[in-house]
């Protein structure tokens, strides 16, 4: 994609949305659970969308509106898919995961990464809608010292713990197997608070915490962010962009493969790097490695 990324013609966001959200709603019986996809006598079938609602890839707004990244990224795709009539279902990580995996659910975003395991439960299309920019964030004393993950493993590689269960610990194991020489220090710890990882780095206790860009820039950076006084004390600097992906149920391939023939279109418009712009001010992409495709390690 970084390639590709170059080639991206500025059509710009307009375009793709040009149906706007009025084509598409909440039902109320999609969010009860009882309801089933279903075709129209017209030949439409019902596709029940459901997303998580914390954070800019997909939340409620101030009106009671859908928004966000990743629901603005696959309502701008079905706009290109007539076949198709889109329902909103705003709803837990946990009622996604199994409501997906039941076919409660026909598609669902969480700002997911792409794992073998969990393509055995669901179908992942081709093509990935964004990213999660993941970095250190460490004391600001040491910025001298640390400008990446590996002068951060020659300085001490003394990272917080990471779970198993989570994601960035594959991160940092595919890190410390491609760099022998330089490696950081994983180690497991299940249960604790993320909110105890900024003051244990500037404690001392640990030099560097691994986390996702938008969560510190929401935590510290921001003036109201509820570490906003430490944003003196701790800096950050970017690893690298983990693809996230608009999931399937396991029945709906033929909808993921009309997903990603739609993608390609606004891929090539340069919409998906607009709306990047949009929500985060900055794009999602130039940190994918070269290259990738889905199941590759990152």
């Amino acid at each position: 994609m970084k390639n590709k990324r170059k080639k991206i013609l500025s059509l710009g966001l307009t375009a793709a949305l040009t149906l706007g959200f009025t084509a598409c709603g909440t039902s109320p019986a999609s969010a009860s659970g009882s309801s089933e996809s279903s075709t129209s006598q017209d030949g439409v079938r019902t596709i029940y969308y459901a997303f998580t609602t914390t954070g800019a890839n997909s939340y409620i707004d101030e009106n009671g509106n859908p928004d966000g990244y990743e629901f603005a990224a696959v309502k701008a795709i079905f706009d290109l898919l007539p076949q198709y009539k889109l329902e909103f279902v705003p709803t837990s990580d946990e009622d996604l995961l199994v409501g997906l995996e039941s076919g409660k659910y026909d598609v669902g975003t969480k700002g997911a990464w792409w794992t073998a395991a969990r393509e055995e439960s669901y179908i992942f299309p081709e093509h990935y809608i964004g990213t999660s920019i993941i970095g250190l964030a460490f004391r600001t004393e040491d910025a001298d010292k640390i400008k990446d993950l590996e002068s951060f493993a020659e300085y001490s590689g003394n990272l917080v713990p990471i779970s198993p269960q989570n994601a960035q610990y594959n991160v940092i194991q595919h890190y410390n197997e491609t760099h022998p020489d330089k490696q950081i220090n994983l180690t497991e710890l299940d249960n604790f608070g993320s909110n105890d990882a900024y003051q244990w780095v500037l404690e001392g206790r640990y030099d560097g915490y691994l986390e996702i860009r938008k969560t510190f820039e929401d935590r510290v950076v921001a003036e109201d962010g509820e570490y906003h006084q430490y944003a003196d004390q701790l800096s950050y600097v970017v690893y690298e962009a983990i693809p996230t992906w608009a999931f399937f149920n396991k029945n709906d391939q033929e909808v993921a493969d009309a997903f990603d023939e739609a993608w390609e279109q606004l891929y090539e418009q340069g919409v998906f790097e607009d709306l990047a712009q949009k929500y985060f001010g900055y794009s999602l992409f130039e940190y994918v490695p070269e290259g990738y495709q889905k199941g590759d390690e990152l």
